[in-house]
Protein backbone atom coordinates (compact mmCIF):
# COMPACT_ATOMS: atom_id res chain seq x y z
CA UNK A 1 0.00 0.00 0.00
CA UNK A 2 1.91 3.37 -0.69
CA UNK A 3 2.38 6.04 1.41
CA UNK A 4 -0.80 8.34 -0.16
CA UNK A 5 -3.29 5.33 0.77
CA UNK A 6 -1.80 5.13 4.24
CA UNK A 7 -2.30 8.67 4.58
CA UNK A 8 -5.92 8.68 3.30
CA UNK A 9 -6.88 5.56 5.39
CA UNK A 10 -5.75 7.68 8.64
CA UNK A 11 -7.10 10.68 7.44
CA UNK A 12 -10.40 9.03 7.48
CA UNK A 13 -10.15 6.22 10.32
CA UNK A 14 -12.55 8.00 12.88
CA UNK A 15 -15.07 7.99 9.98
CA UNK A 16 -14.57 4.53 9.03
CA UNK A 17 -14.97 3.76 12.35
CA UNK A 18 -18.45 5.92 13.20
CA UNK A 19 -19.84 3.89 9.93
CA UNK A 20 -19.17 0.69 11.01
CA UNK A 21 -22.70 -0.66 12.66
CA UNK A 22 -21.55 -2.65 16.01
CA UNK A 23 -19.73 -0.06 18.75
CA UNK A 24 -15.98 -0.06 19.43
CA UNK A 25 -13.94 0.43 21.83
CA UNK A 26 -10.35 0.62 21.62
CA UNK A 27 -7.72 0.60 24.38
CA UNK A 28 -4.02 0.47 24.93
CA UNK A 29 -2.07 -2.73 26.85
CA UNK A 30 -2.10 -0.38 29.85
CA UNK A 31 -6.16 -0.41 29.78
CA UNK A 32 -6.42 3.19 28.77
CA UNK A 33 -9.45 3.88 26.63
CA UNK A 34 -8.21 5.50 23.63
CA UNK A 35 -11.49 6.13 21.54
CA UNK A 36 -14.77 4.68 21.22
CA UNK A 37 -16.89 5.50 17.82
CA UNK A 38 -20.69 7.18 17.34
CA UNK A 39 -22.41 3.71 17.43
CA UNK A 40 -21.06 2.69 21.14
CA UNK A 41 -22.36 6.35 22.20
CA UNK A 42 -25.57 5.39 20.67
CA UNK A 43 -25.77 2.20 22.30
CA UNK A 44 -24.31 2.76 25.99
CA UNK A 45 -25.17 6.83 26.72
CA UNK A 46 -21.38 7.03 27.04
CA UNK A 47 -19.68 9.77 25.36
CA UNK A 48 -16.13 9.86 23.87
CA UNK A 49 -15.66 12.58 26.36
CA UNK A 50 -16.61 10.88 29.08
CA UNK A 51 -14.58 7.49 28.94
CA UNK A 52 -11.39 8.89 26.71
CA UNK A 53 -8.03 8.24 28.65
CA UNK A 54 -10.27 6.63 31.59
CA UNK A 55 -8.45 2.83 32.95
CA UNK A 56 -10.87 0.51 32.04
CA UNK A 57 -10.39 -0.99 35.60
CA UNK A 58 -11.36 2.24 36.68
CA UNK A 59 -15.05 2.57 35.03
CA UNK A 60 -15.44 -0.91 36.68
CA UNK A 61 -14.68 0.49 39.92
CA UNK A 62 -17.20 3.39 39.08
CA UNK A 63 -20.06 1.00 38.43
CA UNK A 64 -19.87 2.21 34.92
CA UNK A 65 -19.77 -1.09 33.51
CA UNK A 66 -19.29 -4.86 35.60
CA UNK A 67 -17.30 -6.60 32.86
CA UNK A 68 -14.16 -4.97 30.33
CA UNK A 69 -12.00 -7.99 28.03
CA UNK A 70 -9.25 -5.44 27.98
CA UNK A 71 -7.34 -6.92 31.23
CA UNK A 72 -7.75 -10.61 29.58
CA UNK A 73 -6.85 -10.20 26.55
CA UNK A 74 -3.29 -8.24 27.32
CA UNK A 75 -2.84 -11.53 29.57
CA UNK A 76 -3.55 -14.39 27.40
CA UNK A 77 -2.63 -12.93 24.14
CA UNK A 78 -6.47 -14.10 22.52
CA UNK A 79 -9.76 -12.73 21.86
CA UNK A 80 -12.25 -13.32 24.28
CA UNK A 81 -16.07 -12.50 24.83
CA UNK A 82 -17.94 -11.51 27.35
CA UNK A 83 -21.64 -10.27 28.10
CA UNK A 84 -21.21 -6.81 29.55
CA UNK A 85 -24.12 -4.96 31.87
CA UNK A 86 -23.89 -1.14 31.99
CA UNK A 87 -25.28 1.26 35.06
CA UNK A 88 -28.73 1.58 33.64
CA UNK A 89 -29.20 -1.98 32.97
CA UNK A 90 -28.26 -2.42 29.28
CA UNK A 91 -26.88 -5.85 28.38
CA UNK A 92 -24.22 -5.77 25.63
CA UNK A 93 -22.06 -8.35 24.12
CA UNK A 94 -18.25 -7.45 24.25
CA UNK A 95 -15.82 -9.37 21.51
CA UNK A 96 -12.49 -8.27 22.45
CA UNK A 97 -9.67 -8.60 19.65
CA UNK A 98 -6.01 -8.26 20.76
CA UNK A 99 -3.79 -6.07 17.40
CA UNK A 100 -0.07 -6.86 17.14
CA UNK A 101 2.66 -4.48 15.75
CA UNK A 102 5.31 -5.95 12.75
CA UNK A 103 7.39 -7.37 16.04
CA UNK A 104 4.88 -9.51 17.30
CA UNK A 105 4.16 -6.83 20.04
CA UNK A 106 0.94 -6.67 21.63
CA UNK A 107 -0.12 -2.76 21.06
CA UNK A 108 -3.67 -2.33 21.38
CA UNK A 109 -7.36 -4.50 22.13
CA UNK A 110 -10.27 -4.22 20.28
CA UNK A 111 -13.39 -4.28 21.46
CA UNK A 112 -16.66 -4.93 19.60
CA UNK A 113 -19.73 -3.64 20.80
CA UNK A 114 -23.48 -5.06 20.31
CA UNK A 115 -26.46 -4.67 22.40
CA UNK A 116 -28.41 -7.61 23.62
CA UNK A 117 -30.77 -6.17 25.69
CA UNK A 118 -33.74 -6.79 23.90
CA UNK A 119 -32.81 -10.63 23.23
CA UNK A 120 -32.05 -11.52 26.69
CA UNK A 121 -35.79 -10.01 27.68
CA UNK A 122 -37.27 -11.62 24.60
CA UNK A 123 -35.24 -15.25 26.12
CA UNK A 124 -36.09 -14.29 29.59
CA UNK A 125 -39.97 -13.73 29.00
CA UNK A 126 -39.73 -17.24 27.31
CA UNK A 127 -38.06 -19.12 29.96
CA UNK A 128 -40.42 -17.73 31.95
CA UNK A 129 -43.34 -18.97 30.03
CA UNK A 130 -41.52 -22.34 29.53
CA UNK A 131 -41.33 -22.78 33.38
CA UNK A 132 -44.91 -21.78 33.77
CA UNK A 133 -45.92 -24.43 30.56
CA UNK A 134 -43.69 -27.09 32.67
CA UNK A 135 -45.39 -26.21 35.84
CA UNK A 136 -49.04 -26.41 34.13
CA UNK A 137 -47.79 -30.07 32.81
CA UNK A 138 -46.81 -31.29 36.24
CA UNK A 139 -49.93 -30.34 37.25
CA UNK A 140 -51.57 -31.59 34.28
CA UNK A 141 -49.98 -35.12 35.25
CA UNK A 142 -51.12 -34.69 38.67
CA UNK A 143 -54.68 -34.40 37.44
CA UNK A 144 -54.49 -36.98 34.52
CA UNK A 145 -53.20 -39.81 37.41
CA UNK A 146 -56.10 -38.57 40.14
CA UNK A 147 -58.60 -38.76 37.26
CA UNK A 148 -57.98 -42.21 36.42
CA UNK A 149 -60.07 -42.89 39.47
CA UNK A 150 -63.69 -42.90 39.27
CA UNK A 151 -65.54 -39.37 39.58
CA UNK A 152 -68.56 -41.20 41.39
CA UNK A 153 -68.40 -42.01 45.10
CA UNK A 154 -68.31 -46.10 46.07
CA UNK A 155 -71.59 -46.71 47.91
CA UNK A 156 -74.71 -48.38 48.69
CA UNK A 157 -76.54 -46.66 51.51
CA UNK A 158 -79.08 -44.04 51.73
CA UNK A 159 -77.02 -41.49 53.82
CA UNK A 160 -74.65 -41.48 50.96
CA UNK A 161 -76.68 -41.13 47.96
CA UNK A 162 -78.21 -37.88 49.90
CA UNK A 163 -74.38 -36.23 50.25
CA UNK A 164 -74.09 -36.86 46.18
CA UNK A 165 -77.45 -35.91 45.43
CA UNK A 166 -76.71 -32.76 47.00
CA UNK A 167 -73.18 -32.39 45.88
CA UNK A 168 -74.69 -32.41 42.50
CA UNK A 169 -77.30 -30.02 42.81
CA UNK A 170 -74.62 -27.42 43.97
CA UNK A 171 -71.97 -28.25 41.50
CA UNK A 172 -73.07 -26.37 38.30
CA UNK A 173 -73.78 -22.89 40.60
CA UNK A 174 -70.40 -22.13 40.97
CA UNK A 175 -70.64 -21.69 44.98
CA UNK A 176 -68.00 -21.98 47.04
CA UNK A 177 -68.26 -25.60 49.20
CA UNK A 178 -67.21 -26.74 52.19
CA UNK A 179 -67.09 -30.27 52.88
CA UNK A 180 -66.73 -31.38 56.01
CA UNK A 181 -66.02 -34.97 57.58
CA UNK A 182 -63.36 -37.26 59.82
CA UNK A 183 -59.97 -38.04 57.93
CA UNK A 184 -59.78 -40.87 55.51
CA UNK A 185 -63.55 -40.67 54.29
CA UNK A 186 -63.30 -39.50 51.24
CA UNK A 187 -63.64 -35.57 50.77
CA UNK A 188 -60.59 -35.22 47.88
CA UNK A 189 -63.25 -37.71 46.13
CA UNK A 190 -66.67 -35.71 46.32
CA UNK A 191 -64.76 -32.76 45.78
CA UNK A 192 -63.75 -33.79 42.09
CA UNK A 193 -67.47 -34.96 41.91
CA UNK A 194 -68.38 -31.38 42.47
CA UNK A 195 -65.75 -30.24 39.84
CA UNK A 196 -66.74 -33.11 37.31
CA UNK A 197 -70.19 -31.99 37.74
CA UNK A 198 -69.36 -28.53 37.13
CA UNK A 199 -68.91 -26.14 33.86
CA UNK A 200 -65.45 -25.87 34.81
CA UNK A 201 -64.92 -30.00 34.69
CA UNK A 202 -62.68 -29.61 31.57
CA UNK A 203 -60.43 -26.98 33.35
CA UNK A 204 -57.84 -27.68 35.74
CA UNK A 205 -58.33 -29.31 39.09
CA UNK A 206 -55.60 -28.74 41.70
CA UNK A 207 -55.43 -29.90 45.31
CA UNK A 208 -53.79 -28.23 47.69
CA UNK A 209 -52.78 -29.71 51.03
CA UNK A 210 -52.95 -26.69 53.37
CA UNK A 211 -51.64 -28.70 56.06
CA UNK A 212 -48.69 -29.96 53.78
CA UNK A 213 -46.93 -26.33 53.12
CA UNK A 214 -44.76 -24.86 56.00
CA UNK A 215 -46.25 -21.74 57.16
CA UNK A 216 -42.71 -19.71 55.34
CA UNK A 217 -43.80 -21.14 52.25
CA UNK A 218 -47.40 -21.34 51.78
CA UNK A 219 -48.07 -17.76 50.68
CA UNK A 220 -45.43 -18.31 47.99
CA UNK A 221 -46.89 -21.30 46.65
CA UNK A 222 -50.43 -20.67 46.83
CA UNK A 223 -50.22 -16.97 45.43
CA UNK A 224 -46.50 -16.99 43.63
CA UNK A 225 -43.96 -14.57 43.90
CA UNK A 226 -41.77 -11.80 41.33
CA UNK A 227 -38.31 -12.22 40.88
CA UNK A 228 -36.09 -11.45 43.39
CA UNK A 229 -38.67 -11.48 45.71
CA UNK A 230 -36.84 -12.78 49.05
CA UNK A 231 -33.28 -14.75 49.25
CA UNK A 232 -33.66 -18.32 47.59
CA UNK A 233 -36.51 -16.72 44.96
CA UNK A 234 -36.28 -17.86 41.12
CA UNK A 235 -34.58 -15.22 39.34
CA UNK A 236 -37.93 -16.00 37.05
CA UNK A 237 -40.24 -15.41 38.87
CA UNK A 238 -43.03 -18.34 39.93
CA UNK A 239 -46.88 -18.67 39.75
CA UNK A 240 -49.31 -19.68 42.11
CA UNK A 241 -51.50 -21.98 42.57
CA UNK A 242 -54.28 -20.00 41.82
CA UNK A 243 -52.90 -18.47 38.97
CA UNK A 244 -52.22 -22.05 37.22
CA UNK A 245 -55.64 -22.88 38.10
CA UNK A 246 -57.32 -19.65 36.98
CA UNK A 247 -60.64 -21.13 35.01
CA UNK A 248 -60.96 -24.54 36.83
CA UNK A 249 -61.03 -25.36 40.74
CA UNK A 250 -59.21 -25.68 43.28
CA UNK A 251 -59.18 -28.01 46.29
CA UNK A 252 -58.03 -26.79 49.78
CA UNK A 253 -57.52 -29.73 51.86
CA UNK A 254 -57.29 -29.57 55.77
CA UNK A 255 -58.27 -25.59 55.56
CA UNK A 256 -58.18 -25.87 59.06
CA UNK A 257 -54.44 -25.83 59.22
CA UNK A 258 -54.00 -22.82 57.00
CA UNK A 259 -52.72 -20.01 58.96
CA UNK A 260 -54.19 -17.03 60.06
CA UNK A 261 -52.28 -14.95 57.74
CA UNK A 262 -53.22 -16.74 54.78
CA UNK A 263 -56.72 -16.64 55.77
CA UNK A 264 -56.92 -12.76 54.91
CA UNK A 265 -55.48 -13.55 51.43
CA UNK A 266 -57.98 -16.48 50.77
CA UNK A 267 -60.79 -13.97 52.00
CA UNK A 268 -59.43 -11.91 49.09
CA UNK A 269 -59.31 -13.95 46.39
CA UNK A 270 -63.04 -15.13 47.48
CA UNK A 271 -64.47 -11.06 47.65
CA UNK A 272 -62.97 -10.11 44.29
CA UNK A 273 -61.02 -12.49 42.56
CA UNK A 274 -58.08 -11.04 43.04
CA UNK A 275 -54.31 -12.05 43.70
CA UNK A 276 -50.84 -10.30 44.62
CA UNK A 277 -47.94 -12.37 43.97
CA UNK A 278 -45.18 -11.76 46.58
CA UNK A 279 -42.66 -8.80 45.77
CA UNK A 280 -45.31 -7.46 43.57
CA UNK A 281 -47.18 -4.51 43.12
CA UNK A 282 -50.21 -5.08 40.74
CA UNK A 283 -53.01 -7.34 41.55
CA UNK A 284 -54.49 -9.76 39.28
CA UNK A 285 -57.59 -11.31 38.32
CA UNK A 286 -58.17 -14.72 39.04
CA UNK A 287 -61.73 -17.31 38.09
CA UNK A 288 -61.19 -19.81 40.24
CA UNK A 289 -63.93 -21.99 42.26
CA UNK A 290 -63.05 -22.95 45.45
CA UNK A 291 -63.82 -26.10 47.17
CA UNK A 292 -62.54 -26.50 50.94
CA UNK A 293 -62.38 -29.40 53.43
CA UNK A 294 -61.24 -29.98 56.97
CA UNK A 295 -61.97 -33.07 59.33
CA UNK A 296 -62.24 -29.88 62.20
CA UNK A 297 -65.20 -28.09 63.50
CA UNK A 298 -64.72 -24.74 61.80
CA UNK A 299 -67.28 -22.86 64.16
CA UNK A 300 -65.12 -24.01 67.45
CA UNK A 301 -62.32 -22.60 65.49
CA UNK A 302 -63.87 -19.02 65.25
CA UNK A 303 -65.02 -18.74 68.83
CA UNK A 304 -60.78 -19.54 70.02
CA UNK A 305 -59.99 -17.15 67.25
CA UNK A 306 -57.95 -19.28 65.03
CA UNK A 307 -60.02 -18.91 61.78
CA UNK A 308 -61.42 -16.21 60.62
CA UNK A 309 -65.08 -15.81 60.91
CA UNK A 310 -65.73 -13.77 57.59
CA UNK A 311 -63.71 -16.35 55.75
CA UNK A 312 -65.89 -19.13 57.21
CA UNK A 313 -68.86 -17.24 56.36
CA UNK A 314 -67.55 -17.24 52.85
CA UNK A 315 -66.85 -20.81 52.69
CA UNK A 316 -70.07 -22.03 54.16
CA UNK A 317 -72.51 -21.11 51.12
CA UNK A 318 -73.02 -25.02 50.90
CA UNK A 319 -72.15 -26.85 53.46
CA UNK A 320 -71.87 -30.80 53.14
CA UNK A 321 -70.81 -33.44 55.63
CA UNK A 322 -69.50 -36.86 54.78
CA UNK A 323 -70.33 -39.17 57.09
CA UNK A 324 -68.03 -41.63 58.87
CA UNK A 325 -67.74 -45.30 57.33
CA UNK A 326 -68.55 -46.90 60.66
CA UNK A 327 -72.15 -45.39 60.45
CA UNK A 328 -73.25 -46.54 56.73
CA UNK A 329 -71.89 -50.36 56.78
CA UNK A 330 -73.85 -50.95 54.01
CA UNK A 331 -71.04 -48.82 51.89
CA UNK A 332 -68.26 -51.94 53.61
CA UNK A 333 -68.96 -54.30 50.90
CA UNK A 334 -68.92 -52.64 47.65
CA UNK A 335 -66.29 -50.80 48.78
CA UNK A 336 -63.86 -53.90 49.41
CA UNK A 337 -65.17 -55.29 46.12
CA UNK A 338 -63.87 -52.22 44.19
CA UNK A 339 -60.40 -51.64 46.03
CA UNK A 340 -59.95 -55.68 45.62
CA UNK A 341 -60.80 -55.07 41.56
CA UNK A 342 -58.72 -52.58 41.65
CA UNK A 343 -55.64 -54.30 43.27
CA UNK A 344 -55.82 -57.46 42.25
CA UNK A 345 -55.59 -56.33 38.81
CA UNK A 346 -52.41 -53.84 39.26
CA UNK A 347 -50.90 -57.30 41.34
CA UNK A 348 -51.94 -59.49 38.40
CA UNK A 349 -53.87 -61.77 41.10
CA UNK A 350 -57.15 -63.37 41.34
CA UNK A 351 -58.73 -62.75 44.92
CA UNK A 352 -62.36 -63.63 46.70
CA UNK A 353 -63.60 -62.91 50.07
CA UNK A 354 -65.59 -65.41 51.93
CA UNK A 355 -68.66 -64.41 52.68
CA UNK A 356 -68.26 -64.43 56.26
CA UNK A 357 -64.68 -62.22 55.58
CA UNK A 358 -67.06 -59.94 54.64
CA UNK A 359 -69.85 -59.83 57.14
CA UNK A 360 -66.67 -59.36 59.39
CA UNK A 361 -65.42 -56.16 57.72
CA UNK A 362 -69.16 -54.94 57.75
CA UNK A 363 -69.26 -54.98 61.24
CA UNK A 364 -65.89 -53.56 61.80
CA UNK A 365 -66.14 -49.29 62.88
CA UNK A 366 -63.55 -48.44 60.91
CA UNK A 367 -61.97 -45.98 63.06
CA UNK A 368 -59.78 -44.81 59.56
CA UNK A 369 -62.67 -44.19 57.47
CA UNK A 370 -61.92 -45.27 53.95
CA UNK A 371 -58.63 -45.07 53.64
CA UNK A 372 -58.21 -47.67 56.61
CA UNK A 373 -60.28 -50.38 54.59
CA UNK A 374 -58.36 -49.20 50.90
CA UNK A 375 -54.68 -50.09 52.84
CA UNK A 376 -56.50 -53.14 54.51
CA UNK A 377 -57.33 -54.60 51.05
CA UNK A 378 -54.27 -53.32 49.68
CA UNK A 379 -52.47 -55.22 52.39
CA UNK A 380 -53.97 -58.29 51.54
CA UNK A 381 -54.06 -58.39 48.13
CA UNK A 382 -49.80 -58.10 47.66
CA UNK A 383 -49.65 -60.74 51.21
CA UNK A 384 -52.26 -63.39 50.26
CA UNK A 385 -51.15 -66.18 49.21
CA UNK A 386 -54.15 -68.37 47.88
CA UNK A 387 -57.61 -67.24 45.93
CA UNK A 388 -59.59 -67.10 48.94
CA UNK A 389 -59.86 -64.16 51.69
CA UNK A 390 -60.96 -65.98 55.18
CA UNK A 391 -61.83 -64.39 58.61
CA UNK A 392 -58.36 -65.70 59.63
CA UNK A 393 -56.54 -63.47 57.13
CA UNK A 394 -57.94 -60.76 58.03
CA UNK A 395 -55.84 -58.24 60.85
CA UNK A 396 -55.86 -59.20 64.39
CA UNK A 397 -57.53 -55.74 65.52
CA UNK A 398 -60.32 -56.57 62.88
CA UNK A 399 -60.95 -59.90 63.92
CA UNK A 400 -60.87 -59.09 67.37
CA UNK A 401 -63.13 -55.94 67.55
CA UNK A 402 -62.64 -54.51 70.91
CA UNK A 403 -65.04 -52.22 70.52
CA UNK A 404 -67.95 -54.47 70.81
CA UNK A 405 -65.41 -57.70 72.42
CA UNK A 406 -66.07 -60.07 69.54
CA UNK A 407 -64.17 -62.18 67.28
CA UNK A 408 -65.75 -63.30 63.95
CA UNK A 409 -66.90 -66.58 65.35
CA UNK A 410 -69.42 -64.80 67.41
CA UNK A 411 -70.53 -63.54 63.98
CA UNK A 412 -71.11 -66.93 62.46
CA UNK A 413 -72.74 -67.66 65.96
CA UNK A 414 -75.62 -64.96 65.46
CA UNK A 415 -76.99 -66.57 63.06
CA UNK A 416 -78.28 -64.65 59.71
CA UNK A 417 -77.32 -67.36 57.69
CA UNK A 418 -77.98 -70.97 56.82
CA UNK A 419 -75.94 -73.38 58.42
CA UNK A 420 -74.86 -75.12 54.56
CA UNK A 421 -73.33 -72.05 53.58
CA UNK A 422 -71.04 -71.36 56.55
CA UNK A 423 -69.88 -74.86 56.21
CA UNK A 424 -69.87 -74.33 52.39
CA UNK A 425 -67.38 -71.33 53.36
CA UNK A 426 -65.46 -73.05 56.22
CA UNK A 427 -64.86 -76.39 53.53
CA UNK A 428 -63.61 -74.05 50.68
CA UNK A 429 -61.26 -72.06 53.16
CA UNK A 430 -59.85 -75.33 54.91
CA UNK A 431 -59.12 -77.18 51.14
CA UNK A 432 -57.68 -73.82 49.25
CA UNK A 433 -55.62 -73.89 52.76
CA UNK A 434 -54.41 -77.36 52.33
CA UNK A 435 -53.61 -76.62 48.93
CA UNK A 436 -51.28 -74.24 50.16
CA UNK A 437 -49.19 -76.48 52.24
CA UNK A 438 -49.74 -79.45 50.36
CA UNK A 439 -49.19 -78.36 46.74
CA UNK A 440 -51.24 -81.15 45.20
CA UNK A 441 -54.53 -81.88 44.55
CA UNK A 442 -54.53 -85.37 44.61
CA UNK A 443 -52.14 -85.44 47.68
CA UNK A 444 -55.36 -83.26 49.29
CA UNK A 445 -57.57 -86.37 47.96
CA UNK A 446 -55.60 -89.24 49.44
CA UNK A 447 -54.92 -87.44 52.72
CA UNK A 448 -58.76 -86.15 53.61
CA UNK A 449 -60.26 -89.11 51.56
CA UNK A 450 -62.16 -87.21 49.49
CA UNK A 451 -62.36 -87.34 45.45
CA UNK A 452 -60.48 -84.57 43.17
CA UNK A 453 -63.76 -83.80 41.78
CA UNK A 454 -64.70 -82.89 44.91
CA UNK A 455 -62.06 -80.53 45.97
CA UNK A 456 -62.43 -78.87 43.06
CA UNK A 457 -66.46 -78.48 43.06
CA UNK A 458 -66.21 -77.32 46.83
CA UNK A 459 -63.22 -74.84 46.13
CA UNK A 460 -65.25 -73.37 42.83
CA UNK A 461 -68.19 -72.90 44.45
CA UNK A 462 -69.32 -69.38 45.40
Amino acid sequence: MTNRSMDFLSKHFECILDALPDGVFVSDVSGITLRVNRMYEQLTGLTQEQVQGKQVRTLVENGVFDKVLNPEIVRTGKPSTHVQQLQNGKKLVLSGFPVFDESGALRLVVTFVRDITMITRLNEQMEEQRHLIDQFHEQLAYITQKSSKALTPIYKSQSMQGVVNMLQTIAPTDASVLLLGETGVGKDVFARLTHGHSARKDRIFLKVDCGGISETLTESEMFGYMPGAFTGASNKGKAGYFELADGGTVFLDEIGELPLSMQTRLLRVLQDGEIMRVGGSRTTKVDVRIIAATNKNLSECVEMGTFRRDLYYRLNVAMVTIPALRERPDDVRPLVEHFLRYYSGKYGKSLAFMEVALGVLSRYQWPGNVRELQNVVHGLVITHKGSLISPRDLPVHITEDKTHGRCYADDILTGGRALKNIMADIERDFLQQALEVHGSVQKVADLFQVDRSTIFRKIQRK
